[in-house]
Protein backbone atom coordinates (compact mmCIF):
# COMPACT_ATOMS: atom_id res chain seq x y z
CA UNK A 1 0.00 0.00 0.00
CA UNK A 2 2.07 3.21 1.34
CA UNK A 3 5.85 2.25 1.08
CA UNK A 4 7.32 2.41 4.75
CA UNK A 5 10.79 3.22 5.76
CA UNK A 6 12.64 1.77 8.15
CA UNK A 7 13.60 4.01 11.02
CA UNK A 8 16.88 4.86 13.01
CA UNK A 9 17.03 4.48 17.39
CA UNK A 10 19.51 6.83 17.99
CA UNK A 11 20.85 7.37 21.78
CA UNK A 12 20.57 10.52 23.60
CA UNK A 13 23.88 11.63 25.72
CA UNK A 14 23.53 13.71 28.51
CA UNK A 15 25.24 14.59 31.53
CA UNK A 16 21.18 14.26 33.31
CA UNK A 17 20.60 11.20 31.88
CA UNK A 18 24.25 9.96 32.83
CA UNK A 19 23.20 11.48 36.37
CA UNK A 20 19.83 9.63 36.74
CA UNK A 21 21.35 6.24 35.75
CA UNK A 22 18.82 6.04 32.40
CA UNK A 23 19.45 5.53 29.15
CA UNK A 24 17.20 7.33 26.55
CA UNK A 25 16.45 5.75 23.08
CA UNK A 26 14.19 7.64 20.31
CA UNK A 27 12.38 5.62 17.71
CA UNK A 28 12.27 7.69 14.94
CA UNK A 29 9.07 6.95 13.59
CA UNK A 30 9.21 10.78 11.83
CA UNK A 31 11.54 9.35 9.24
CA UNK A 32 9.26 6.31 8.23
CA UNK A 33 7.88 8.29 5.72
CA UNK A 34 8.23 11.52 3.80
CA UNK A 35 4.25 12.69 4.10
CA UNK A 36 2.19 9.72 5.77
CA UNK A 37 4.39 9.68 8.58
CA UNK A 38 4.72 8.75 12.37
CA UNK A 39 2.34 7.26 14.10
CA UNK A 40 -0.30 8.25 10.80
CA UNK A 41 1.69 5.38 8.70
CA UNK A 42 0.55 2.88 11.75
CA UNK A 43 -2.82 4.05 12.33
CA UNK A 44 -4.08 4.52 8.36
CA UNK A 45 -2.44 1.10 7.27
CA UNK A 46 -5.38 -1.38 7.89
CA UNK A 47 -7.87 1.55 7.14
CA UNK A 48 -6.69 2.05 3.59
CA UNK A 49 -6.21 -1.43 2.70
CA UNK A 50 -10.15 -1.69 3.92
CA UNK A 51 -11.09 1.04 1.16
CA UNK A 52 -9.15 -0.81 -0.83
CA UNK A 53 -10.67 -4.20 -0.48
CA UNK A 54 -14.36 -2.59 -0.78
CA UNK A 55 -13.31 -0.64 -3.62
CA UNK A 56 -13.74 3.07 -2.11
CA UNK A 57 -12.60 5.72 -4.31
CA UNK A 58 -13.40 8.80 -1.75
CA UNK A 59 -12.02 8.86 1.83
CA UNK A 60 -13.59 11.13 4.44
CA UNK A 61 -11.87 12.02 7.63
CA UNK A 62 -11.95 14.65 10.55
CA UNK A 63 -9.62 16.92 11.91
CA UNK A 64 -8.65 20.95 13.29
CA UNK A 65 -6.33 22.85 11.28
CA UNK A 66 -2.99 22.16 12.29
CA UNK A 67 -4.38 18.25 12.11
CA UNK A 68 -1.79 15.58 11.55
CA UNK A 69 -4.18 13.39 10.26
CA UNK A 70 -5.65 15.62 7.68
CA UNK A 71 -2.62 16.25 6.37
CA UNK A 72 -1.19 11.96 6.27
CA UNK A 73 -4.85 11.05 4.93
CA UNK A 74 -4.27 14.14 2.16
CA UNK A 75 -1.50 12.51 0.83
CA UNK A 76 -2.41 8.79 1.11
CA UNK A 77 -5.29 9.44 -1.09
CA UNK A 78 -2.98 11.18 -3.48
CA UNK A 79 -0.67 8.61 -3.55
CA UNK A 80 -3.31 6.01 -3.80
CA UNK A 81 -5.48 7.82 -6.07
CA UNK A 82 -8.25 8.26 -3.88
CA UNK A 83 -10.58 11.33 -3.60
CA UNK A 84 -10.38 12.65 -0.34
CA UNK A 85 -12.80 15.09 2.45
CA UNK A 86 -11.83 16.66 5.69
CA UNK A 87 -14.26 17.50 8.03
CA UNK A 88 -12.36 20.72 9.45
CA UNK A 89 -13.40 21.85 13.11
CA UNK A 90 -14.10 25.33 13.24
CA UNK A 91 -14.35 28.67 10.66
CA UNK A 92 -12.11 28.64 7.38
CA UNK A 93 -9.27 31.57 8.06
CA UNK A 94 -7.26 32.56 4.86
CA UNK A 95 -4.41 32.23 4.09
CA UNK A 96 -4.77 28.42 4.84
CA UNK A 97 -1.84 27.50 7.27
CA UNK A 98 0.77 24.51 5.97
CA UNK A 99 -0.98 21.69 7.08
CA UNK A 100 -4.57 22.59 5.07
CA UNK A 101 -2.54 23.84 1.90
CA UNK A 102 -0.87 20.74 1.91
CA UNK A 103 -4.07 19.08 2.25
CA UNK A 104 -5.74 20.98 -0.39
CA UNK A 105 -2.49 20.47 -2.65
CA UNK A 106 -3.03 16.57 -2.43
CA UNK A 107 -6.39 17.51 -3.87
CA UNK A 108 -8.06 17.11 -0.15
CA UNK A 109 -11.60 18.93 -0.10
CA UNK A 110 -12.21 20.86 2.93
CA UNK A 111 -15.60 21.11 4.33
CA UNK A 112 -15.99 23.35 7.50
CA UNK A 113 -18.37 22.89 10.24
CA UNK A 114 -18.93 24.12 13.64
CA UNK A 115 -16.97 23.14 16.84
CA UNK A 116 -20.72 22.54 17.88
CA UNK A 117 -21.77 20.15 15.02
CA UNK A 118 -17.83 18.83 15.35
CA UNK A 119 -19.15 17.62 18.32
CA UNK A 120 -21.86 15.29 16.53
CA UNK A 121 -18.72 13.81 14.04
CA UNK A 122 -19.41 10.08 16.16
CA UNK A 123 -22.96 10.41 16.05
CA UNK A 124 -25.00 8.00 13.46
CA UNK A 125 -27.87 10.77 12.41
CA UNK A 126 -24.76 12.93 11.52
CA UNK A 127 -22.81 10.04 9.53
CA UNK A 128 -25.61 9.57 7.49
CA UNK A 129 -26.13 13.09 6.13
CA UNK A 130 -22.33 13.81 5.45
CA UNK A 131 -23.13 9.92 3.38
CA UNK A 132 -26.26 11.85 1.73
CA UNK A 133 -24.22 14.95 1.02
CA UNK A 134 -20.95 13.06 -0.29
CA UNK A 135 -22.19 10.08 -1.71
CA UNK A 136 -20.40 6.48 -0.91
CA UNK A 137 -17.65 7.10 1.22
CA UNK A 138 -15.26 5.30 3.41
CA UNK A 139 -15.37 6.58 6.71
CA UNK A 140 -12.19 7.31 9.25
CA UNK A 141 -12.60 8.44 12.64
CA UNK A 142 -10.50 11.23 13.82
CA UNK A 143 -7.05 10.70 14.00
CA UNK A 144 -7.47 7.76 12.07
CA UNK A 145 -8.56 5.78 15.84
CA UNK A 146 -10.30 2.89 15.29
CA UNK A 147 -9.83 -1.29 15.23
CA UNK A 148 -7.87 -0.95 12.77
CA UNK A 149 -5.75 1.60 14.40
CA UNK A 150 -5.39 -0.13 17.09
CA UNK A 151 -4.32 -3.17 15.17
CA UNK A 152 -1.55 -2.15 13.46
CA UNK A 153 -0.39 -0.14 16.23
CA UNK A 154 -0.18 -3.35 18.54
CA UNK A 155 1.66 -5.01 15.25
CA UNK A 156 4.11 -2.17 15.54
CA UNK A 157 4.62 -2.77 19.84
CA UNK A 158 5.24 -6.81 19.37
CA UNK A 159 8.35 -5.44 16.51
CA UNK A 160 9.38 -2.65 19.06
CA UNK A 161 9.41 -5.97 22.06
CA UNK A 162 11.66 -7.89 19.30
CA UNK A 163 14.18 -5.59 18.19
CA UNK A 164 14.97 -3.24 21.16
CA UNK A 165 15.90 -3.80 24.64
CA UNK A 166 13.83 -1.09 27.02
CA UNK A 167 12.08 -0.65 30.07
CA UNK A 168 9.65 2.17 29.54
CA UNK A 169 7.71 3.00 26.67
CA UNK A 170 7.15 7.30 26.10
CA UNK A 171 4.61 8.31 23.56
CA UNK A 172 2.31 11.69 23.11
CA UNK A 173 -1.40 10.90 22.90
CA UNK A 174 -3.81 13.05 20.62
CA UNK A 175 -6.79 10.85 20.47
CA UNK A 176 -5.68 7.42 22.43
CA UNK A 177 -6.11 4.84 19.61
CA UNK A 178 -1.71 4.33 19.38
CA UNK A 179 -1.58 4.30 23.30
CA UNK A 180 -4.35 1.74 23.13
CA UNK A 181 -2.27 -0.32 20.16
CA UNK A 182 0.88 0.14 21.91
CA UNK A 183 -0.35 -1.43 24.73
CA UNK A 184 -1.90 -4.15 23.47
CA UNK A 185 0.59 -5.30 21.26
CA UNK A 186 3.43 -4.72 24.25
CA UNK A 187 5.13 -6.92 26.48
CA UNK A 188 3.36 -6.90 30.04
CA UNK A 189 6.82 -6.23 31.75
CA UNK A 190 7.11 -3.02 29.84
CA UNK A 191 5.79 0.13 31.35
CA UNK A 192 3.90 2.41 29.12
CA UNK A 193 3.82 6.31 29.59
CA UNK A 194 1.20 8.24 27.20
CA UNK A 195 1.48 12.26 28.11
CA UNK A 196 -1.69 14.05 26.68
CA UNK A 197 -1.77 17.49 24.65
CA UNK A 198 -4.75 18.30 25.73
CA UNK A 199 -5.83 20.28 28.82
CA UNK A 200 -8.05 18.32 31.04
CA UNK A 201 -7.05 14.88 29.29
CA UNK A 202 -7.47 12.70 32.30
CA UNK A 203 -10.48 11.62 30.15
CA UNK A 204 -8.39 9.80 27.82
CA UNK A 205 -8.09 6.95 30.64
CA UNK A 206 -11.46 5.65 29.83
CA UNK A 207 -10.96 5.72 26.18
CA UNK A 208 -7.83 3.73 26.02
CA UNK A 209 -9.24 1.21 28.47
CA UNK A 210 -12.32 1.33 26.66
CA UNK A 211 -10.00 0.09 23.59
CA UNK A 212 -7.68 -1.99 25.31
CA UNK A 213 -8.05 -5.78 27.14
CA UNK A 214 -8.80 -5.34 30.86
CA UNK A 215 -5.64 -7.61 32.27
CA UNK A 216 -3.14 -4.57 30.93
CA UNK A 217 -2.13 -2.46 33.66
CA UNK A 218 1.02 -1.51 32.63
CA UNK A 219 0.46 1.81 31.63
CA UNK A 220 -0.59 5.30 32.75
CA UNK A 221 -1.60 8.79 31.46
CA UNK A 222 0.16 11.83 32.36
CA UNK A 223 -1.92 15.04 31.72
CA UNK A 224 0.96 17.61 33.49
CA UNK A 225 3.05 18.69 30.28
CA UNK A 226 0.12 19.94 28.36
CA UNK A 227 1.49 23.47 28.16
CA UNK A 228 -2.30 25.49 28.24
CA UNK A 229 -4.09 22.72 26.07
CA UNK A 230 -3.92 21.41 22.45
CA UNK A 231 -2.17 23.67 20.08
CA UNK A 232 -0.74 25.83 22.34
CA UNK A 233 3.08 26.85 22.31
CA UNK A 234 3.85 29.14 24.81
CA UNK A 235 7.67 30.50 24.62
CA UNK A 236 8.44 28.34 27.39
CA UNK A 237 8.19 25.48 24.96
CA UNK A 238 9.36 27.08 21.53
CA UNK A 239 12.71 27.87 23.32
CA UNK A 240 12.95 24.14 24.30
CA UNK A 241 12.37 23.04 21.24
CA UNK A 242 15.38 25.03 19.66
CA UNK A 243 17.22 23.80 22.62
CA UNK A 244 16.76 20.18 21.69
CA UNK A 245 17.33 19.98 17.97
CA UNK A 246 20.63 22.36 18.67
CA UNK A 247 21.93 19.73 21.45
CA UNK A 248 20.47 16.24 20.05
CA UNK A 249 19.90 17.22 16.55
CA UNK A 250 16.30 16.20 17.50
CA UNK A 251 13.40 18.23 15.68
CA UNK A 252 10.51 17.98 17.68
CA UNK A 253 7.10 19.20 16.60
CA UNK A 254 4.88 21.52 18.56
CA UNK A 255 1.82 20.08 19.39
CA UNK A 256 3.07 16.63 20.61
CA UNK A 257 6.15 15.20 20.82
CA UNK A 258 7.64 18.32 22.06
CA UNK A 259 5.40 18.58 24.94
CA UNK A 260 5.88 14.43 25.67
CA UNK A 261 10.03 14.95 25.55
CA UNK A 262 9.55 17.92 27.99
CA UNK A 263 7.73 15.90 30.23
CA UNK A 264 10.25 12.94 29.82
CA UNK A 265 13.04 14.89 30.75
CA UNK A 266 11.52 16.47 33.35
CA UNK A 267 10.64 13.03 35.23
CA UNK A 268 14.48 11.68 34.62
CA UNK A 269 15.25 15.16 37.25
CA UNK A 270 12.45 14.27 39.48
CA UNK A 271 13.76 11.04 39.49
CA UNK A 272 10.79 9.20 38.49
CA UNK A 273 12.60 6.27 36.56
CA UNK A 274 14.06 3.51 38.32
CA UNK A 275 17.99 3.86 38.14
CA UNK A 276 19.65 1.68 35.04
CA UNK A 277 16.11 2.07 33.48
CA UNK A 278 16.26 2.52 29.54
CA UNK A 279 13.12 4.55 27.94
CA UNK A 280 12.19 4.43 24.49
CA UNK A 281 11.05 7.73 23.47
CA UNK A 282 8.51 7.07 20.60
CA UNK A 283 8.78 10.07 17.80
CA UNK A 284 5.45 10.17 16.13
CA UNK A 285 5.89 12.20 13.63
CA UNK A 286 3.96 15.44 13.10
CA UNK A 287 6.83 18.15 12.28
CA UNK A 288 4.74 19.29 9.69
CA UNK A 289 2.36 21.26 12.38
CA UNK A 290 5.23 23.64 13.10
CA UNK A 291 4.20 27.08 12.06
CA UNK A 292 6.27 29.55 9.56
CA UNK A 293 7.39 32.32 10.57
CA UNK A 294 4.27 34.51 9.60
CA UNK A 295 2.25 31.40 10.85
CA UNK A 296 1.08 30.97 15.10
CA UNK A 297 -0.57 27.94 16.42
CA UNK A 298 -3.95 28.91 18.45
Amino acid sequence: MINYTKTPIPELKSHLFEQHGIRVLVKREDLNHPFVSGNKWWKLKYNLEDAVRQSHDTLLTFGGAYSNHIFATAAAGKELGLKTIGIIRGEETLPLNHTLAFAESCGMKLHYISREAYRKKAELDFITQLRDQFGNLYLIPEGGTNEFAVKSCAEFAAQLNNDIDFDYLCLSIGTGGTMAGMIEGMNSSKKLIGFSSLKGGEFLVEEIRRMTSPEKTNWSVNSDYHFGGYGKAPSELKNFITEINDIHQLPLDIVYTSKMFFGVLDLITKGYFKKGSTLLVLHTGGLQGNPNENEENT
